[in-house]
């Protein structure tokens, strides 16, 4: 069976590079994590992998705005690459600070095509703190015969993941963004309560528009999301561990073996 490999993207202030990692070949990957740098200079092709991870952390320390220098570094040192990939049909996950980063680059969730638009922020907090807690979560259905994100594929009812993160509330660039983000089917997850209701602070930690948490383009194989399902992807990990069945998956664990199991079967 052909092995998958996916490449972790670090950077100076990257830090959930192996737990990513470590989710991936938990999955059934073969992960390799590589510099920003080693691509720019051509030491490593993009080509050579079937997924790209953008992990957590504060890459650059968040200068100017979370996630922007290396946004940028995307689109201008590794931007034909970049395209290359996507139009080869791999896949793109962006966690947290990874999220950041693919909406500032213009890849997410790329309305016009074009890669260059810049339609929606991640930004401050309206609790003007650093939220680090577990947040409850829903899978939104889209609106056509199936959902579009293959990363999200049978995540049914409501899971758990925690968030960390200062600058996370999700805002489109409009109205319009918007609406056809909804009418497209692109908002893949939403912050709710232990009902699955959509409810304000604390439940949405950030004030994200319409409790925005995910975020998919409209081939389904870019996504992005502010929590962090490599921080659970088995139930000790959860804070109610000695309440759940032990030794059994955690709710981040589905999106993983996603990835791989379609790369397995496409790429």
């Amino acid at each position: 069976m052909k092995k998958v490999k996916v490449i972790i993207l670090r950077t100076a202030g990257t830090n959930c590079d192996k737990e990513t990692a470590f989710a991936f070949g938990l999955a059934g990957a073969s992960t390799e994590m590589v510099h920003i740098n080693e691509l720019a200079g051509k030491e490593k092709d993009l080509a050579d992998y079937h997924i790209l991870a953008i992990p957590g952390g504060f890459s650059y320390g968040d200068d100017i705005a979370s996630g922007k220098i290396l946004a940028n570094e995307l689109k201008f040192k590794i931007g034909t690459g970049l395209r290359k990939f996507i139009k080869d049909g791999k896949l793109i996950i962006g966690i947290c600070n990874g999220f950041q980063i693919l909406v500032k680059s213009g890849l997410l969730p790329n309305l016009s095509g074009t890669f260059s638009d810049i339609e929606a922020t991640l930004t401050l907090n309206d609790s003007d703190k650093f939220e680090d807690r577990w947040v409850y979560l829903k899978r939104v259905r889209g609106q056509g015969p199936k959902d579009k994100c293959i990363w999200t594929k049978d995540i049914n009812g409501i899971i758990t993941l925690p968030v960390a993160h200062g600058e996370g509330k999700f805002m489109p660039g409009n109205a319009d963004i918007l609406n056809r983000l909804r009418r497209e089917g692109l908002i893949v997850l939403e912050y709710v309560d232990e009902t699955g209701k959509k409810r304000g602070y604390p439940y949405n930690p950030n004030g994200s528009v319409e409790n925005v948490a995910g975020i998919c383009d409209s081939t389904g194989r870019i996504f992005g999301l502010m929590p962090h399902p490599e921080r659970h992807i088995d139930s000790y990990q959860h804070p109610y561990w000695t309440r759940l069945k032990q030794g059994q998956r955690g709710d981040g664990f589905l999106i993983f073996k996603n990835g791989v199991d379609f790369a397995k079967k496409h790429l």
